[in-house]
């Protein structure tokens, strides 16, 4: 997945979550964050970040934050990117050979999972699969963790997923890190161990955990490498 028009600032205050204060070429500007989360490890007084300009002059900001410099690492942290990057990923046969049918955001009894895939398998068998995209750019010490907030949301998924096992659909959850060279994933027990149990509880009944890193560049992020899971 690719950005335009992409221009480089620093980072000076969050005033909510929706809106953040960086300097650009020396004027205090306020720009768009398109991640909702606490972020606070990345959002760093004087952190470098990156912002994408629109060129719709109705904006009421015509700026968006995607990325951020974390020490030696850039981090993506757009949460709309990572669906994108695994729609395009999966396109590209890397997840699956043979797709047949790839379409998002398809509803399955009381959740919209976010890509819904046919493909044929190596036998000649047509399966169906839902996967569930969530973006990860809680990191520390190289290990990376999700959720950075309590998510009921995600705990709902997580059950909806046991569900599609038991209608014959493959199920996957993807964790999609928004960044390179980290060591391993685990679900953040601390700040939600329900989210964590249930991961835990719907591998064993076989929902497939997997997390991919990701190429990151000022405007670009793309699917690469397995990461370990640890549940």
């Amino acid at each position: 997945m690719k950005y335009n028009n992409i221009v480089k600032g620093t980072f000076l205050s969050r005033p909510n979550r929706f809106i953040a204060h960086v300097l650009i070429d020396g004027v205090e500007t306020t720009v768009h964050v398109k991640n909702t989360g606490r972020c606070r490890e990345l959002l760093q007084p004087r952190a470098e970040v990156y912002l994408e300009r629109s060129d719709n002059p109705a904006r009421k900001t015509q700026y968006d934050l995607v990325a951020v410099k974390k020490g030696r690492r850039l981090v993506n942290m757009d949460s709309q990117i990572p669906n994108a990057a695994a729609y395009e990923w999966i396109s590209s046969g890397a997840f699956k050979r043979n797709v047949t049918t790839l379409r998002r955001e398809v509803t399955f009894g009381n959740s919209r999972f976010d890509i819904y895939l046919e493909y044929m398998d190596d036998d000649g068998i047509t399966r169906k699969a839902f996967v569930e995209v969530k973006g990860v750019t809680l990191e520390d010490n190289d290990v990376v963790r999700f959720p950075d907030a309590p998510t009921e949301r995600g705990i709902k998924h997580i059950h909806e997923l046991v569900e599609c096992l038991k209608e014959g659909y493959e199920a996957y959850l993807l964790f999609v890190v928004q960044m390179k060279d980290v060591k391993y994933f685990e679900p953040d027990r601390v700040i939600h161990g329900d989210f964590a149990d249930a991961l835990k509880e719907a591998h064993d009944r076989g929902v497939q955990v997997l997390a991919y890193d990701c190429e990151v560049t000022s405007c670009s992020m793309e699917i690469r490498d397995p990461v370990e899971v640890r549940l």
